[in-house]
C-alpha cells in the first residue's frame, strides 16, 4: 500500500468548477484558489436558504488512542460510499490547525484511499481562514491595550482582562507572559498569555455564526474584561467588531474541495473538541444539507467530547437534527483500552478486546441519550483477525443491540465502505429525524450542568470545582449567563481527567480548575484537570521530519 501522500499525488483531481457543478453551484458563485480549491460566495450561500435540507449524518468515535481510530478517514470514506450507492452527499469537515501538523498528531485530511485533496494545501495555509481568525483576534487584543494607553475611558481594570492572545502553533512558552515591558511608550505592564487559535472565542463565534450580521453581533458580545466597578467590557464597547468582521468577511465563505473519488467536501472552521466545541462551521453544515441529500460531518475526538458538544452546543444553537450517528472504533484501539501495549497490538487478543469494549459501550449508550440512532464502523487494520472482528460484532449485537460493520475504505476507498453506507442510509431514511434530547435543560444552574455531564456521560462520582471557578460561575449567572450550555475542556484520552485511565473508568472525580465565559459564542468553558488551551510540542515534534525534496515537494507532513 502506498503512503497517504503517494496516493494523493497519484490522483487526478477534477477542476473545482466540475465538483461545484455536481451540487449545483455555478461558476460565478466560486472564488477560486487555484484549480482545486474555491470559496463559495456569500450571495450563493444566502440563496440556498429556500431549499429543503437533506439528512445530517454525524461521525464520532471511541476515546482516541495511539493505535489510531480513523474518524476523518471514515467520514470521507462514508461520504464517498454514499455517493457510490446513489445518494447525493456532501462531506463537511473542520480545517486542520498548524499546531498539531507540526506537533504530534500530524495532518488531518483522512488517509489511504479516503482522503480530501489537495492535502498539502488543506493541512497548511489553505485559504488563510485561520490566519484571518488569528488576525481578527489579535486586532481585538491590540485595541484593548490601546484603549487603556490612550486614557482608558471605559475604566478597564488591567487585573481583570480576560481576553488572551492567540497563535495557531503549539508554543508552551507563551502560556503565561508579562507584556508591555520597556517603558512608558509601550503601555502598561500586565500578565497575559496565549491560547492556540482553535481555542479562541473568535473561532467559536466564526463556527456558530449564521451569516456576517450574526458574526458581527456575536463578536460584539464577547466579554474581554471588567471595569473598576466589576461591570463587563465587551468588544462592542471597544468599537472593534466592524474591523474584525472586515478581516473575517472572506474567511466566512465556506471552502470547497474534493475527495480522491470526486465527492464534494466543505472544509470550514476548526475548533478543537478537547478545548473548544469541536465542530465545523454552521454555515458549511447548513450549506451541505441544502446542496445534497445527505451531509456527513464529524465531531472531534471521542463522543464524550465532540458528539456531546455537537448536540448540546451546535444542535442547540443551530436547530440541527442528526438522522444517524456513526461511532468509529478499531480492534487495535479497543485492545489498548483493554490493557494491551501498543507494541503488542499485532497479536490476536479477544480477551483484551472484550475488556476494552467497555469504552465503546459507554460511547454508544451516551449517544443514545441524545435520541439519535447509532451504527458502529469498525476500521479494518491488516493485523486484525477474523475472530476479533466476529467477537466485536457479537458484543455490539448482544450487549448493545447495535450493528457493527467492518470497513475497508482506507485500503479500498468507497467500495470498502458500501456496507456502512447502506446501513447509514437505512437509519436515516427510516423517518424524519427526531429533535435531539439534550443532556440538560437551559434553566439548569451552570454547576449542575457540569456535574450532569460528568456523572451521566463520564461515569464520574462527582465534580470538584475550585473555589475561584465556583465564584466565576456564580458571577456569570448573576450577569444573566446562567442559561448558557457548558463546553468541557478535558483530556480526550479518558472519560476522566487523567489521560492514563483508559477503558470506561467510573467513580472518579472531575476537577474543574477554571471557567471562562464565551458570551459571543454562547457557552461557558469549564477547564478540567491539566488540560491546556495552549498545547506544547512533544519531545520529537513532527516538524523535525518535514522538509522539501529536490523537486520542491513537501515530505514528512503525512
Amino acid at each position: 500500500m502506498p503512503t497517504d501522500i503517494e496516493i494523493a499525488r497519484a490522483a487526478t483531481l477534477q477542476p473545482i468548477t466540475a465538483i461545484a457543478q455536481r451540487i449545483g453551484i455555478p461558476d460565478e458563485a466560486l472564488h477560486p484558489y487555484g484549480r482545486h480549491i474555491a470559496k463559495i460566495d456569500h450571495g450563493h450561500i444566502r440563496s440556498l436558504a429556500a431549499r429543503p435540507e437533506g439528512k445530517l449524518i454525524l461521525v464520532t468515535a471511541i476515546s482516541p488512542t495511539p493505535a489510531g481510530e480513523g474518524k476523518t478517514t471514515t467520514t470521507v470514506g462514508l461520504g464517498d460510499a454514499l455517493n457510490r450507492i446513489g445518494r447525493k452527499t456532501v462531506i463537511c469537515l473542520r480545517e486542520p490547525s498548524l499546531g498539531p501538523c507540526f506537533g504530534q498528531k500530524g495532518g488531518a485530511a483522512g488517509g489511504g484511499r479516503a482522503q480530501v485533496v489537495p492535502m498539502e494545501a488543506i493541512n497548511l495555509h489553505f485559504t488563510g481562514d485561520f490566519h484571518a481568525i488569528t488576525s481578527a483576534h489579535s486586532l481585538a487584543a491590540a485595541m484593548i491595550d490601546n484603549h487603556v494607553y490612550w486614557g482608558n475611558a471605559l475604566g478597564i481594570d488591567l487585573r481583570r482582562v480576560a481576553f488572551r492572545r492567540v497563535l495557531d502553533m503549539n508554543d508552551r512558552a507563551l502560556r503565561s507572559i508579562t507584556q508591555s515591558l520597556g517603558g512608558v511608550a509601550n503601555g502598561f505592564p500586565r500578565e497575559d498569555g496565549f491560547d492556540i487559535t482553535v481555542a479562541s472565542e473568535v473561532m467559536a463565534v466564526f463556527c456558530l455564526a449564521r451569516d456576517l450580521a450574526d458574526l458581527e453581533a456575536r463578536l460584539g458580545r464577547i466579554v474581554v474584561a471588567e471595569n473598576r466597578d466589576r461591570k463587563p467590557v465587551t468588544l462592542a464597547d471597544l468599537k472593534a467588531t466592524g474591523a474584525m468582521t472586515v478581516l473575517l468577511k472572506d474567511a466566512l465563505q465556506p471552502n470547497l474541495v474534493q475527495t480522491l473519488e470526486g465527492s464534494p467536501a466543505l472544509i470550514h472552521g476548526g475548533p478543537f473538541a478537547n478545548i473548544a466545541h469541536g465542530c465545523n462551521s454552521v454555515i458549511a453544515t447548513r450549506a451541505g444539507l441544502r446542496l445534497g441529500d445527505y451531509a456527513v460531518t464529524e465531531a472531534g475526538f471521542g463522543a464524550d467530547l465532540g458528539a456531546e458538544k455537537f448536540f448540546d452546543i451546535k444542535c442547540r444553537q443551530a436547530g440541527l437534527n442528526p438522522s444517524a450517528v456513526v461511532i468509529v472504533a478499531t480492534v487495535r484501539a479497543l485492545k489498548m483500552h483493554g490493557g494491551v501495549a501498543k507494541a503488542d497490538l499485532g497479536s490476536e487478543n479477544v480477551a483484551a478486546l472484550e475488556r476494552g469494549f467497555a469504552n465503546l459501550a459507554r460511547h454508544v449508550e451516551n449517544v443514545r441519550r441524545f435520541g439519535a440512532p447509532v451504527v458502529v464502523a469498525v476500521n479494518h487494520f491488516h493485523a486484525d483477525t477474523e475472530a476479533e472482528h466476529a467477537a466485536l460484532k457479537a458484543l455490539c449485537r448482544d450487549r448493545l443491540d447495535v450493528e457493527a460493520i467492518t470497513c475497508r475504505h482506507w485500503a479500498e476507498g468507497a467500495a470498502g465502505a458500501e456496507d456502512l453506507a447502506h446501513a447509514v442510509a437505512a437509519l436515516a431514511d427510516a423517518g424524519p429525524a427526531a429533535a435531539p434530547r439534550f443532556a440538560y435543560p437551559d434553566a439548569m444552574p451552570l454547576e449542575d450542568k457540569i456535574r450532569t455531564i460528568a456523572q451521566t456521560l463520564y461515569g464520574a462520582a462527582d465534580v470538584q470545582i475550585e473555589s475561584k471557578a465556583a465564584g466565576k460561575l456564580a458571577a456569570f449567572a448573576q450577569a444573566g449567563h446562567g442559561n448558557l450550555p457548558v463546553c468541557m475542556a478535558k483530556t480526550q484520552y479518558s472519560f476522566s481527567t487523567d489521560p492514563t485511565l483508559m477503558g470506561a473508568p467510573s467513580g472518579h472525580v472531575v476537577a474543574v480548575r477554571d471557567v471562562r465565559l464565551s458570551a459571543g459564542a454562547g457557552f461557558v468553558v469549564a477547564i478540567c484537570g491539566e488540560i491546556m488551551t495552549m498545547p506544547g510540542l512533544p519531545k520529537v515534534p513532527a516538524a523535525e521530519g518535514i522538509h522539501l525534496d529536490a523537486e520542491g515537494r513537501i515530505e514528512g507532513l503525512f
